[in-house]
């Protein structure tokens, strides 16, 4: 069963009446607005006309092929997702279309059930990748993030933003200082592993004339520079222990000197801190004040790395796919199925920077419209590498999305199998069987 508050368009591109009515009739059932074509000609004015989010597409069609219907109607990011409904005999042309980019297919004749699994499970795959209500990402991790983020927005309590490199920590602060008061005011960076020792202390809190040789003029550093806004020291770290000492009275005391100053300077920004280190063993190990680091751990805040998160990985996937289309003025019609699966399942040690970069260049490079497996991870599909694309058989792209539709209903369902079971329109006792087929443990 779909939700209660279905409101998707779904079109229906099917000649056979017996057939086309059927699917129209329980899907209206389901609370969805349809269209129904009985032609290809006239599915592809009626696509162009309104924006639906499923076509349910007949391979074979009385005036035309549905893998021409499929290219001449699918453009960019809002294309509709496709299901296909084929006869065992056409098992090739569907292949085909689903490393085009397409869906999903069932083959004739199916059981009702099995038709709306699918349907809810494409349906469910768009509402991620176009949910804009969670900046951050849409898992409950992710979402815990933005939430505590946001209800700290407005708080001058400091924050400490933990996790690997590359997991878009400075994401999270650039995220929390724009819903701020102070989103008006200045953002200073500053990466404390980027900056040599000598000079960090200048950087940060900026010299008089004279301080020392080649200081001609006053210079402002990045915590004066910040005013009313938020600096924020990633690799925090790294910073030297001499260094720390004199963070710790900005901290106390809200107030600091120039390197060969006398004057006492207002420190007026939030410190935000992050690092990928554990700083409580940084501690123990005597590299890291310990009350600097109570000081600045106010507010903790972990991100997780990606390969714990699965399902950010789409929304992140097309997102930066299109931007980087956009950039650069490619044709992107959109990310093949393979392309999304072979994503979900890698591990990503470089989290998200890692996806960002393979995504860039991908774009780069891609040679067609659709990005691939061999577009994203050439060093995999590579000729002689020993895979391709084309040794993903359909049963395998299936399994794969079967998988991760599974995990994600029960990640909404908490994990209650009658619940999980209702969400996905099957059996109890089918859910059992796919989740024990493809290794899915029910406590995990």
């Amino acid at each position: 069963m779909l939700p209660e508050s279905c409101k998707y368009r779904i079109g229906i591109v099917e000649d056979d009446q017996v057939m086309g009515e059927s699917l129209l009739q329980r899907l209206i059932l389901e609370g969805c607005e349809v269209n129904w074509w009985a032609t290809g000609r006239d599915a592809v004015a009626g696509l162009r006309d309104l924006d639906h989010d499923l076509v349910i597409c007949d391979v074979h069609l009385p005036d035309m092929k549905g893998e021409d219907l499929y290219h001449e109607t699918v453009r960019g990011r809002d294309a509709p997702s496709f299901l296909f409904i084929t006869a065992y005999g056409q098992i090739d042309q569907a292949v085909r279309l689903m490393r085009a980019g397409a869906g999903d297919y069932l083959t004739k004749p199916f059981a009702m059930d099995d038709f709306l699994g699918r349907v809810e499970a494409l349906l469910s795959q768009r509402r991620l990748i176009a949910d804009e209500d969670h900046v951050l990402g849409v898992t409950d991790a992710m979402i815990a993030v933005e939430q505590l983020l946001r209800r700290v927005a407005d708080v001058d309590s400091s924050i400490l933003v933990t996790g690997e490199t590359g997991v878009g920590k400075e994401v999270c602060v650039r995220f929390v200082h724009q819903i701020s008061q102070a989103a008006g005011e200045p953002f200073m960076a500053v990466n404390c592993a980027a900056i040599p020792a000598e000079l960090l202390d200048s950087e940060l809190f900026g010299h008089e004339k004279g301080a020392f040789t080649g200081a001609h003029t006053r210079h402002l550093g990045y915590a004066e520079r910040a005013k009313a806004g938020t600096l924020f020291l990633d690799e925090i770290a790294d910073m030297p222990l001499p260094l720390q000492t004199k963070l710790l009275r900005l901290v106390q005391e809200r107030s600091f000197h120039r390197v060969g100053g006398e004057q006492l300077v207002s420190f007026n920004a939030r410190l935000v801190c992050a690092t990928n280190r554990d700083l409580e063993q940084e501690v123990r190990r005597g590299r890291f004040r310990e009350d600097l680091f109570f000081r600045i751990n106010v507010i903790p805040v972990h991100v997780p790395p990606l390969r714990e998160r699965p399902e950010d990985i789409p929304p992140l996937l097309h997102g930066f796919a299109f931007e980087f289309a956009a950039l650069m003025d490619r044709d992107l019609k959109g990310i093949n199925s393979l392309a999304e699966d072979t994503a979900v399942a890698h591990d990503w040690q470089g989290n998200v920077r890692e996806l960002r970069n393979r995504v860039e260049r991908a774009v780069v490079l891609m040679r067609g419209n659709w990005l691939t497996p061999g577009d994203l991870f050439p060093e995999i599909h590579a000729p002689g590498s020993g895979q391709d694309d084309s040794l993903s058989t359909l049963a395998e792209v299936r399994d794969a999305a079967e998988r991760r539709q599974i995990l994600r209903a029960l990640q909404v369902a908490d994990r209650q199998i009658v619940k999980t079971a209702a969400l996905l329109g099957v059996s109890r006792t089918t859910l059992w069987e796919k989740m024990k087929r493809l290794s899915i443990k029910a406590d995990a």
